[in-house]
């Protein structure tokens, strides 16, 4: 959408100056004055078309301008806002992981309890038996 507009408004610009530069010569042409009246009303309107497409070519510079310093903007925004959202999701994942040892310590403390207690009960159990 900002191409069409971007187009538009260069398109638009160029109808522009080419009837500014139309009109000022048809006007000069109908004009009953003498060749060196002509001449300087020609100057002074070619002039004045200039003095008008710098300032045209200054405002559409001066919006570029203003549309890549808001872009920079945003994009800082969305790379600072993305830098969040890792380091919280980087943060969660280490909460998980130390969870995940915990929770592995705590079975594996378990399973060996489990084991030495078998141990100790197949001694037991065999010891019996032997007497």
């Amino acid at each position: 959408m900002s191409e069409n507009d971007n187009e538009s408004g260069v398109s638009g610009l160029g109808w522009f100056l080419a009837g500014l530069g139309v009109g000022a010569l048809v006007g000069v042409l109908y004009a009953p004055k003498a060749g060196k009246e002509t001449r300087e009303d020609l100057v002074a309107s070619a002039l004045d078309a200039k003095d008008r497409a710098a300032v045209l070519a200054q405002q559409a510079q001066d919006k570029a301008a203003a549309y890549a310093a808001q872009g920079k903007q945003q994009v800082g925004e969305y790379v600072d806002r993305g830098k969040e959202y890792y380091e919280r999701g980087r943060t969660q994942w280490a909460q998980y992981v130390e969870k995940g040892k915990g929770l592995v310590q705590e079975h594996q403390e378990k399973v060996s309890a489990a084991i030495d207690a078998g141990k100790d009960a197949y001694a037991n159990t065999t010891s019996d038996h032997s007497s």
